[in-house]
């Protein structure tokens, strides 16, 4: 998954992908894992990225939908999602 294919990334901030707040166009801190029973395979996991102002509010809408799976920075979820090297 290409965290900058995600809604918004591409007219984010210069140098990094932005928040999927609609109209927020801050840098992203935070990724919120999350699937749709309905519509995907338990083990799929969409994204959404969030700045801290949006982080709550996205968590919460996803939440109430038994939708969200997991929140995790950034940074975390670019390691652990990276090829390993050599």
């Amino acid at each position: 998954m290409d965290l900058f294919d995600s809604p918004g990334a591409s007219e984010g901030p210069p140098g990094g992908p932005a928040c999927s707040a609609k109209g927020c166009r801050a840098s992203a801190v935070w990724v919120l894992a999350w699937n749709n029973p309905k519509l995907h395979t338990p083990e799929r996991r969409k994204t959404w990225l969030a700045c801290e102002e949006h982080r709550e509010h996205l968590s919460s809408f996803l939440g109430v939908r038994g939708f969200l799976k997991d929140v995790v920075t950034l940074a975390e979820w670019e390691r652990d999602t990276s090829p390993a090297d050599g």
